[in-house]
């Protein structure tokens, strides 16, 4: 199951009025909405190496100035997308579902919703989630999901990260080219790992991201599950 994902569209412009000097842009342009999509259109054109104040400014066609009355700094630029995203991954399933089921929704939804901003995940992956409420709210439902499900205190955040790492390197696996295995002019010499994925290929239909994430999704269910009772 998957979560519908995607961000906001552009703020409307302003009305027309007297023109403005530079730097007091109106705020529909410079509130936490404006300011967060700006910079995942930045991100997803120029990557994250070519995310800097002075570019969001540019992408926001303010002055760096203006920018700074509603930011600090890029960190805060940062943790409005990380509150953004994290907002489209579903964790309903804490509150109502089994256990094993809402783990997969939440991991599902996680995977799908950064696999669609690949560039942040190296980013956001090692993010303090300080001050970050969305997050925070995030891991405070699957928290509280994996301790109604018996898991000891001191062993959550460790399941947690561990499905997290899982997830973000997953999510870099829905985006690789349909022939990252092809053996080319090694087939030869490497005849099993041609064969494995000739029949992949042959014998699946979903796509072979999808068929490695649910494989590795329910193994490591599997291995948390016993740890509730271990």
């Amino acid at each position: 199951m998957t979560a519908p994902t995607g961000v906001p569209a552009d703020p409307q412009s302003p009305d027309a009025g007297p023109r403005r000097r530079a730097g007091r842009p109106a705020a529909a342009v410079l509130g936490q909405d404006g300011i967060t999509t700006a910079a995942l259109q930045l991100i997803g054109r120029s990557g994250y190496d070519g995310f800097t104040m002075a570019a969001l400014a540019r992408t926001l066609n303010v002055a760096p100035s203006a920018l700074y009355n509603h930011v600090s700094s890029k960190r805060d630029v940062l943790v409005l997308v990380q509150d953004h995203l994290t907002s489209f991954v579903d964790v309903a399933g804490f509150e109502t579902g089994p256990w094993e089921q809402a783990v997969r929704d939440w991991a599902w939804s996680y995977r799908d919703v950064f696999s669609k901003h690949t560039p942040l995940i190296p980013v956001i992956a090692v993010l303090p989630v300080t001050d970050a409420p969305k997050t925070l709210a995030m891991y405070e439902a699957v928290s509280a999901g994996f301790g109604r499900a018996g898991f000891p205190q001191e062993r959550i955040i460790p399941a947690i990260v561990a499905l997290e790492s899982f997830i973000f390197g997953s999510a870099y696996d829905v985006t690789a080219p349909a022939d990252i295995f092809d053996s080319g002019s090694m087939a030869a010499a490497t005849p099993h790992f041609t064969s494995a994925v000739r029949r992949l290929a042959e014998n699946v239909d979903e796509k072979p991201a999808d068929v490695a994430f649910s494989l590795g999704l329910e193994a490591l269910l599997a291995g948390l599950g016993a740890l509730r009772s271990a």
